[in-house]
């Protein structure tokens, strides 16, 4: 609202001198640095005064594992605040409405995937929390099934809508490629769409959009174990996609690195910037001891954020590539599940999912976390340095 503000008034703040002071929030990068930084304060300075909130609704983590040594260990972690993501999604959404043009079409539906996941979240958060205040055996949170269907209707929606952005009607257009790795979306020379791409149609397009915003949103709610993991890792995720939606919105870069332009995609880098400062600013509080935990409301709103800023900017493999911890996390709970049903009680991993493999083989949870952070950079720098590398 800020910017739309400044924007709509600029002649007359030109008229009296004034425009000069506001200039910089022309610049998308600059206005995604503040959006970061707005948020992180927005979550640090709320933090603890929504832990008690929370804590006076009864709202604490109860998770129970089949693994005595593993409860035994989590003992202490009983009762402290989760469903911390309404934090997390609300500075989100308050730093992208200030700084970001929300006359954007991209920025609408980042809004409206922000609030859907967010609400499924803390839908089954709160039906989980406060099942033992409920009488007659209330259900433990959303059914699997139920999760999934608005996991995946929401990425099936998005896909739709981020099709018909793209010009369906004068012939192959790169809102709707494919982009593969080391692959030349413009020739070099003539800087024009390029040869051999593979353009989806409408029906795979929205098929494989359900199961970004699906898979990650798993992805990132498996990852939230452990005191800091889920919310380190999804903070170097969302600056690596800060700098791919920058490129993505900026036609010059976009077509000499001979990756996809999609016009108007460069306000995503505001709410990108807005996730990370929102995940550094919940680290304040979630890394050990963690003083609240996000719970499916933050989990479900971050991995759902990332897969549709994947899709929006056509980035999906690079995603996936950053998001290499999130997917072995997700990863090792399936092979975990289908191996046990399969052979009758067997095991791949000592506890699923893998970063609690770890802790039962000895390590201590710090290092466990830090660890996959060290993994997570290392990941994002390589996933943006292959765009160079075409």
């Amino acid at each position: 609202m800020l910017y739309v503000l400044i924007d709509s008034a600029k002649g007359w703040l030109g008229d009296h001198g004034l425009f000069g002071l506001l200039r910089v929030l022309d610049w998308v990068t600059f206005r995604a640095l503040a959006a970061l930084a707005l948020a992180f304060f927005i979550v640090v300075l709320e933090g603890k005064p929504t832990a008690r909130w929370l804590r006076a609704k009864g709202v604490g983590d109860n998770a129970k594992f089949d693994v005595a040594a593993l409860d035994e260990a989590l003992a202490e972690r009983q009762g402290t605040p989760t469903m911390g993501g309404v934090l997390i999604a609300g500075a989100i959404l308050v730093a992208t409405l200030l700084f970001a043009d929300v006359r954007a079409n991209f920025v609408h539906l980042a809004l409206a995937s922000i609030i859907w996941m967010a609400c499924v979240g803390g839908a089954d958060d709160w039906l989980k929390l406060t099942a033992a205040k409920r009488p007659g055996g209330s259900r433990q949170g959303l059914y699997a099934w139920e999760k999934l269907v608005f996991q995946l209707g929401l990425g099936a929606l998005v896909g739709v809508f981020l099709f018909r952005a793209g010009d369906v009607t004068a012939g192959p257009d790169v809102q709707h490629v494919l982009n593969l790795p080391f692959q030349r979306t413009y020739d070099p020379g003539t800087r024009e769409i390029g040869q051999h791409l593979i353009f989806l149609p409408g029906i795979a397009f929205a098929a494989l959009s359900a199961l970004m915003v699906a898979g990650m949103s798993n992805a990132v709610n498996v990852a939230d174990g452990m005191d800091g993991l889920a919310s380190g890792v999804t903070a170097f995720v969302a600056l690596g996609l800060m700098a791919l939606c920058v490129i993505a919105g900026w036609e010059v870069a976009s077509r000499y690195l001979l990756v996809p332009y999609i016009p108007g995609a460069g306000e995503l880098a505001v709410v990108s910037g807005a996730m990370a400062g929102a995940c550094l600013g919940f680290l304040w509080w979630n890394c050990s001891p963690a003083l609240l935990f996000m719970g499916d409301t933050g989990a479900l709103c971050l991995g759902g954020l990332l897969g549709f800023l994947a899709m929006a900017i056509r980035q999906e493999i690079l995603v996936l590539l950053m998001s290499g911890v999130l997917l072995v996390e997700l990863g090792s709970v399936a092979m975990q599940t289908i191996y046990y049903r399969v052979t009758g009680g067997k095991r791949i991993f000592r506890c699923a999912p893998y970063h609690w493999h770890l802790q039962m083989g000895g390590w201590p949870e710090q290092k466990i976390v830090v660890r996959l952070w060290i993994v997570t950079v290392m990941l994002t720098v390589l996933a943006l340095a292959t765009i160079k590398v075409r």
